[in-house]
């Protein structure tokens, strides 16, 4: 399962990527539109920041903004950089100790393939991805969200 972790920083770097590029985005703005405790907030935006999907700047004029082009970004990128990974199953976690039963273990295949899956569907989607389809819904469909 995505944390709210995990899921409150796709909304944050989604925020960002629809803002001018050029302009720090003070966290006060991001907390509001996207309604998440600034504390709360904070604690992802340094992650982001640390990692260098951010920018941060500290002082008037200051706030946060995306350090590449939001086609550069993929949903897998910031979810495992915010949940750790995106293992299905324990043994196949990255720092997971050998299973004695790998071996024989009769449904192992399968829970490669999930995780195969979920990694190629998660790193195949761009932030840029996101905001176009969200850009090219029906008019129906954006009323309803609102």
């Amino acid at each position: 399962m995505i944390s709210t972790k995990g899921r409150y920083a796709l909304r944050v770097m989604l925020d960002l990527a629809m803002q001018d590029p050029e302009r720090y985005i003070p966290l006060k703005e991001i907390a509001s539109r996207q309604e998440l405790s600034e504390k709360y907030l904070e604690i992802i935006l340094k992650t982001l920041v640390k990692q260098k999907l951010l920018r941060g700047m500290r002082g008037k004029g200051g706030g946060y903004q995306l350090t590449r082009a939001p086609k550069d970004y993929t949903v897998g990128e910031i979810l495992m950089l915010t949940e750790g990974n995106l293992s299905s199953v324990a043994c196949l976690a990255p720092d997971a100790e050998s299973c004695d039963r790998a071996s024989c273990c009769l449904t192992l295949p399968m829970w490669q393939k999930f995780d195969s899956m979920v990694h190629d569907f998660f790193f195949g989607i761009s932030l840029a991805d996101l905001l176009e389809n969200r850009s090219g819904q029906t008019t129906e469909n954006q009323s309803q969200e609102l």
